[in-house]
């Protein structure tokens, strides 16, 4: 059963049987848009090997690549919480952004403007097409709940994200947060 809808901002965590899906086991995802056509959002907690730098080899720096899902892996995205500084933003909500001219981020990464706890860069995106997120939602392969962290959720630590989710839903969901991540090491 549904108890919160889909909406931008909100968060979406998997439930611990989605076990095996090697793109979203495990995921906290960031919705940043949804709507009757679709619904797009990033990954928050799936770090790559990756630094911008090896990205963009103009830009020197290392700030850290997260993969934001299985779609479009060939793009970099980006979200933040300083619109007054990166033109062309669009608000997801709380003070989190996405986008904007990437030419003035480069910029001012080069001049030390900006930290990585104030953007977050993505390979590829998570996306549904009308309709799927929904049925997903009905499958319980997601719990959806609101995103307390607000625009603190660009800083948020990735490694233990997911557990501290579980151990906040409470219930069944306590034993999850201490399960391995293979349930075959059990």
């Amino acid at each position: 059963m549904i108890s919160l809808q889909p909406s931008k901002g909100h968060l979406l965590i998997a439930e611990p049987s989605i076990i095996g899906d090697v793109s979203f086991n495990r995921s906290v995802v960031l919705l940043a848009d949804h709507s009757d056509q679709g619904s797009i959002g990033f990954i928050m907690n799936k770090p790559l090997d990756y630094v911008l730098s090896d990205l963009v080899p103009e830009v020197e720096a290392e700030f850290k690549i997260y993969n934001g899902g299985p779609v479009e892996q060939d793009n970099l995205y980006f979200i933040h919480k300083i619109p007054n500084l990166i033109p062309n933003s669009v608000e997801i909500s709380s003070g989190i952004y996405w986008g904007g001219d990437f030419s003035v981020v480069s910029d001012l990464i080069e001049k030390n403007k900006i930290t990585p706890n104030e953007i977050r860069f993505f390979l590829g995106y998570s996306g549904w097409d009308a309709e799927q997120l929904l049925q997903e939602l009905e499958a319980n392969s997601w719990v959806i709940v609101k995103n307390t962290y607000e625009k603190n959720i660009i800083g948020k630590s990735y490694d233990t994200f997911w557990k501290e989710k579980m151990i906040e839903l409470g219930g069944d969901y306590l034993l999850w947060s201490n399960a391995p991540e293979d349930p075959s090491y059990n």
